[in-house]
Protein backbone atom coordinates (compact mmCIF):
# COMPACT_ATOMS: atom_id res chain seq x y z
CA UNK A 1 0.00 0.00 0.00
CA UNK A 2 1.46 3.22 -0.94
CA UNK A 3 1.79 6.34 0.84
CA UNK A 4 -1.49 8.65 1.85
CA UNK A 5 -0.24 11.83 0.02
CA UNK A 6 0.04 15.02 1.92
CA UNK A 7 -2.16 17.21 -0.69
CA UNK A 8 -5.19 16.33 -0.60
CA UNK A 9 -8.62 17.50 -2.38
CA UNK A 10 -12.14 16.89 -1.05
CA UNK A 11 -15.45 17.01 -3.28
CA UNK A 12 -18.19 17.29 0.05
CA UNK A 13 -21.93 17.65 -0.41
CA UNK A 14 -25.05 16.97 1.68
CA UNK A 15 -28.38 16.45 1.02
CA UNK A 16 -31.75 16.46 2.85
CA UNK A 17 -35.03 15.34 1.64
CA UNK A 18 -37.44 17.99 3.72
CA UNK A 19 -35.19 20.27 5.21
CA UNK A 20 -34.89 18.73 8.22
CA UNK A 21 -35.62 15.55 6.98
CA UNK A 22 -33.58 12.01 6.21
CA UNK A 23 -30.05 13.58 5.48
CA UNK A 24 -26.77 12.28 4.10
CA UNK A 25 -23.29 13.07 3.40
CA UNK A 26 -21.11 12.74 0.30
CA UNK A 27 -17.39 12.72 -0.13
CA UNK A 28 -15.01 12.22 -2.58
CA UNK A 29 -10.93 12.43 -1.49
CA UNK A 30 -8.26 12.73 -4.47
CA UNK A 31 -5.00 12.88 -4.52
CA UNK A 32 -3.74 16.10 -6.93
CA UNK A 33 -3.92 13.67 -9.73
CA UNK A 34 -7.50 13.18 -9.49
CA UNK A 35 -6.91 9.64 -8.35
CA UNK A 36 -10.01 8.41 -6.14
CA UNK A 37 -8.72 7.96 -2.71
CA UNK A 38 -12.27 7.75 -0.96
CA UNK A 39 -15.79 7.71 -1.19
CA UNK A 40 -17.77 8.26 1.23
CA UNK A 41 -21.95 7.96 1.12
CA UNK A 42 -22.92 8.23 4.75
CA UNK A 43 -26.60 8.18 6.01
CA UNK A 44 -26.54 11.08 8.81
CA UNK A 45 -30.27 10.54 10.40
CA UNK A 46 -32.74 13.40 10.14
CA UNK A 47 -31.42 16.74 9.85
CA UNK A 48 -31.22 19.84 7.50
CA UNK A 49 -29.14 20.34 4.44
CA UNK A 50 -26.77 22.99 6.26
CA UNK A 51 -26.04 19.97 8.75
CA UNK A 52 -25.16 18.04 6.00
CA UNK A 53 -23.08 19.86 4.27
CA UNK A 54 -21.44 21.05 7.60
CA UNK A 55 -20.83 17.65 8.48
CA UNK A 56 -19.30 16.58 5.04
CA UNK A 57 -16.95 19.15 5.12
CA UNK A 58 -15.86 17.97 8.93
CA UNK A 59 -15.65 13.96 8.13
CA UNK A 60 -13.57 14.91 4.69
CA UNK A 61 -11.47 16.95 7.35
CA UNK A 62 -10.82 14.20 10.04
CA UNK A 63 -10.12 12.09 7.12
CA UNK A 64 -7.37 14.31 5.47
CA UNK A 65 -5.97 14.86 9.26
CA UNK A 66 -5.97 11.40 10.51
CA UNK A 67 -3.71 10.08 6.47
CA UNK A 68 -1.22 12.63 7.93
CA UNK A 69 -1.98 15.17 4.80
CA UNK A 70 -0.23 18.38 5.56
CA UNK A 71 -2.65 20.45 2.98
CA UNK A 72 -6.53 20.49 1.23
CA UNK A 73 -8.54 21.92 -0.88
CA UNK A 74 -11.95 21.89 -0.42
CA UNK A 75 -14.86 22.00 -2.87
CA UNK A 76 -18.63 22.33 -1.62
CA UNK A 77 -21.61 23.74 -3.99
CA UNK A 78 -22.93 25.10 -0.44
CA UNK A 79 -22.40 28.68 -1.56
CA UNK A 80 -23.55 28.98 2.34
CA UNK A 81 -21.07 26.96 3.91
CA UNK A 82 -17.65 28.42 1.71
CA UNK A 83 -19.16 31.78 2.57
CA UNK A 84 -19.08 30.72 6.38
CA UNK A 85 -15.86 29.65 6.53
CA UNK A 86 -14.59 33.12 4.53
CA UNK A 87 -15.94 34.70 6.86
CA UNK A 88 -18.18 36.64 4.44
CA UNK A 89 -21.47 35.68 6.31
CA UNK A 90 -21.94 35.44 9.54
CA UNK A 91 -23.35 32.41 11.22
CA UNK A 92 -26.85 33.04 12.69
CA UNK A 93 -28.21 29.60 12.86
CA UNK A 94 -27.53 28.57 16.92
CA UNK A 95 -27.18 25.14 15.36
CA UNK A 96 -23.98 25.67 13.07
CA UNK A 97 -22.56 27.81 15.28
CA UNK A 98 -20.06 24.50 16.51
CA UNK A 99 -19.89 22.87 13.31
CA UNK A 100 -18.29 26.02 12.49
CA UNK A 101 -15.85 26.42 15.25
CA UNK A 102 -14.97 22.89 14.59
CA UNK A 103 -14.32 23.17 11.15
CA UNK A 104 -12.41 26.45 11.49
CA UNK A 105 -10.50 24.24 13.91
CA UNK A 106 -9.79 21.35 11.72
CA UNK A 107 -8.69 23.92 9.06
CA UNK A 108 -5.96 25.52 11.00
CA UNK A 109 -4.36 22.15 11.52
CA UNK A 110 -3.18 21.89 7.98
CA UNK A 111 -0.28 23.68 6.83
CA UNK A 112 -2.39 25.00 3.84
CA UNK A 113 -6.04 24.40 3.68
CA UNK A 114 -8.93 26.50 1.31
CA UNK A 115 -12.64 26.07 0.92
CA UNK A 116 -13.98 26.58 -2.65
CA UNK A 117 -17.19 26.79 -3.69
CA UNK A 118 -18.06 25.19 -6.65
CA UNK A 119 -21.25 24.48 -9.22
CA UNK A 120 -22.98 21.42 -8.62
CA UNK A 121 -22.35 20.41 -11.64
CA UNK A 122 -18.64 20.28 -10.80
CA UNK A 123 -19.50 18.82 -7.70
CA UNK A 124 -21.11 16.07 -9.91
CA UNK A 125 -19.87 13.03 -7.59
CA UNK A 126 -20.24 14.15 -3.98
CA UNK A 127 -23.71 14.80 -5.09
CA UNK A 128 -24.15 11.58 -6.50
CA UNK A 129 -23.19 10.09 -2.95
CA UNK A 130 -24.91 12.51 -0.94
CA UNK A 131 -28.14 11.69 -2.31
CA UNK A 132 -27.65 7.67 -1.85
CA UNK A 133 -26.76 8.14 1.13
CA UNK A 134 -30.05 10.45 2.85
CA UNK A 135 -32.36 7.77 1.05
CA UNK A 136 -30.42 5.48 3.58
CA UNK A 137 -31.40 7.87 6.28
CA UNK A 138 -34.56 6.58 6.80
CA UNK A 139 -36.22 7.69 9.92
CA UNK A 140 -38.02 5.92 12.51
CA UNK A 141 -41.30 4.99 12.03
Amino acid sequence: MSAMPKALIAHVDGAARGNPGPAGMGIVLQDRDGNVLKEVAEPLGVTTNNVAEYQALLHGLRFALARGASSVEVFSDSELLVRQLEGRYRVKNAGLVPLHREAQSLLARFAKARVAHVPREKNRDADALAKVADSLAVPDA
